[in-house]
């Protein structure tokens, strides 16, 4: 596993009311739904950033309401039409 250091300012851990240690795990876990969503990384590696297994993470998605499935509208409908 690699380590990296993050500069932020101190008092953002303390606007949202976070340890250091929480702060740096939601970012890490915030990073991870973001990569997801914009089709960067797969389910597997994103669940691996934010250090969960597979089924934690994709609930994890669901509360923030985004689908798991990576189709565009354009392969839905493909799909389909190939139906």
């Amino acid at each position: 596993m690699k380590t990296a250091e993050l500069e932020f300012p101190e008092d953002i851990s303390n606007m949202l009311n976070l340890s250091e240690e929480e702060f740096l795990l939601e970012l890490k876990t915030l990073a991870a739904i973001k990569y997801f969503e914009l089709k960067k990384l797969s389910l597997g590696s994103c669940a691996k950033l934010a250090n969960m297994s597979k089924a934690d993470f994709i609930n994890l998605l669901s509360k923030y309401k985004i689908s798991i499935f990576n189709l565009s509208k354009e392969e839905i409908n493909q799909d389909i039409y190939n139906a």
